[in-house]
């Protein structure tokens, strides 16, 4: 939730810096400060999955939400937008490293018959940052004033101190490191707090195979055509949500002639991307992977389509709205479709990898573009 609020608010930020009073941006420094950030995602997105199978889920996962919220409070204090660019790189990286590894986390720890949905529901949360960083934009800025907003951002460095309490180490990680008493232990512990009563029974070491599958092999006869595909489905989305909602408060501020408006708008808009991920997660398991991502790509295609050439205030609210719901629902299917066009070796093991490899090409494919 605060990563997506993060990384969208940077467009009701740089919306409210171009305004004469303020910093009087130009468009040139106001395209930078935002993609400026797109850059350390892509960074922290290519460092993430090897350092994660190298340090673990768990510690990688504080280090790079801690480097997220230090510098996004460091650029509420930014004399002038060369530092605030300055600090959003730095905060990308983490935000890049640390959004793989949740997912991973979350992957290796829930049964194969219910993951998707629970995948679908965990991304579901970017809604909620969306709509808060529209809330940021139209009650807290305006009022209070830009710094303010990237103070809210920094709020997960707190949670921290929760995770080092509450969330423990993957255990199939800990298997394919040989330590397996850590593993067993961590599943007992949840055994139990589930209501599981079972025999202890020493963990069958051999069911955790040790070979990986080499980025090579990604684009090898028999998984290019679906590593292609899926690369091609992750840029198109990516492309789409940032280069749409990252600009969206600059662009309605034009349209709107207000950027008080705007940021009304944005609120709206973002408020259909909550129904969207929920619809998605319910669908995901009944109807399947393939047919709700085709539906709710070609319908998100075509709203973008009608949003852009929109001519009056209401077709510009409901194709946006009708935009939002369905690209967000699309981008937590494909979370879930991605590493299960892969084999069990791959999934299970280098998931966080695997993904990131997808999704790091999209960043950058966004950046050059």
């Amino acid at each position: 939730m605060f990563d997506a609020m993060d990384i969208l608010m940077i467009g009701n930020v740089v919306a409210w810096l171009r305004r004469p009073e303020v910093w009087n941006l130009s468009a040139d420094l106001a395209q930078l400060t935002i993609s400026i950030g797109l850059v350390g995602l892509l960074i922290g997105a290519l460092l993430s999955g090897y350092i994660a199978d190298l340090w673990g889920r768990k510690r990688v996962f504080q280090y790079t939400l801690f480097i997220f919220s230090f510098f996004s409070m460091l650029s509420a204090f930014s004399p002038n937008v060369y530092f605030l660019m300055l600090f959003r790189f730095l905060a990308g990286i983490g935000m890049g490293g640390e959004l793989p590894v949740v997912s991973a986390l979350l992957s290796e720890f829930v049964p194969g018959k219910v993951r998707g949905r629970f995948v679908v529901l965990l991304e579901s949360f970017w809604a909620y940052g969306a709509v808060a960083s529209a809330l940021v934009g139209y009650f807290v800025i305006p009022s209070i004033g830009w710094q303010v907003a990237f103070l809210i951002g920094a709020i997960p460095a707190f949670l921290i101190f929760l995770i080092r309490q509450s969330v423990p180490e993957s255990p199939r990680y800990l298997m394919a490191k040989g330590r397996y008493e850590e593993a067993e232990r961590i599943v007992r512990k949840l055994e139990s707090s589930a209501g599981m009563i079972t025999q202890s029974q020493p963990v069958i070491q051999e069911t955790v195979s040790k070979q990986k599958l080499p980025f090579k092999e990604l684009l090898s006869s028999l998984y290019r055509r679906r590593t292609l595909t899926l690369w091609i489905l992750w840029f198109c989305i990516t492309f789409t949500y940032y280069s749409i909602f990252t600009w969206l408060p600059s662009a309605l501020a034009i349209e709107l002639s207000s950027i008080t408006r705007s940021f009304e708008y944005v609120l709206i808009i973002a408020l259909a991307q909550i129904p969207g991920y929920l619809s998605a997660a319910y669908l995901v398991e009944r109807v399947g992977r393939k047919p709700i991502l085709s539906i709710y790509l070609i319908i998100s295609g075509l709203s973008a389509y009608l949003f852009g050439t929109s001519t009056n205030d209401f077709m510009l609210m409901l194709t946006g709205s009708l935009m939002s719901f369905f690209n967000l629902g699309a981008w937590g299917v494909l979370y879930t479709y991605t590493p299960e066009q892969y084999p069990t070796r791959a999934r299970e093991q280098d998931l966080g990898q695997l993904q990131r490899s997808e999704e790091s090409v999209a960043y950058l494919l966004r950046y050059l573009c």
